[in-house]
């Protein structure tokens, strides 16, 4: 019994290796990005590049264990979720008003320690 528990476990193990998640890389860079329409230092841009950018812009840096399920379906889902709540390539097609709001919310979840989350860093 205990064979066969481990043996479709295996199997089930290799079967979801087939089903992978579409990838979050851009092909060109996006006119809308934060930095190409407001003055952003470079120590500010890297920090947004080494913290932020896997998940809130349109290129996600991968990092190895990302090409094994069920670790590439958690990872993307909060890519998804990220962007959805902000995306930092396509910051400046929204309006001044949710602009406005979307960076006191970066500064409130970094004062808060919220932000990068844990499980990133």
């Amino acid at each position: 019994m205990i064979k066969k528990t481990a043996l479709t476990i295996v199997i089930v193990l290799i079967a979801i290796q087939l089903f992978r998640p579409e990838r979050n890389i851009a092909v060109a860079g996006s006119v809308n990005a934060i930095d190409l329409h407001y003055p952003v230092s470079n120590a500010i841009k890297g920090l947004l590049r080494t913290s932020c950018y896997d998940c809130h812009s349109n290129t996600t840096i991968y990092p190895w264990y990302s090409n094994i399920q069920p670790f590439a379906w958690w990872q993307q889902s909060h890519v998804v979720d990220g962007k959805k709540e902000l995306n930092f390539d396509e910051f400046n097609s929204y309006d001044v008003k949710r602009k406005k709001h979307k960076l006191d919310e970066v500064i409130e979840v970094i004062e808060k320690d919220e932000m990068p989350l844990g499980s990133y860093t």
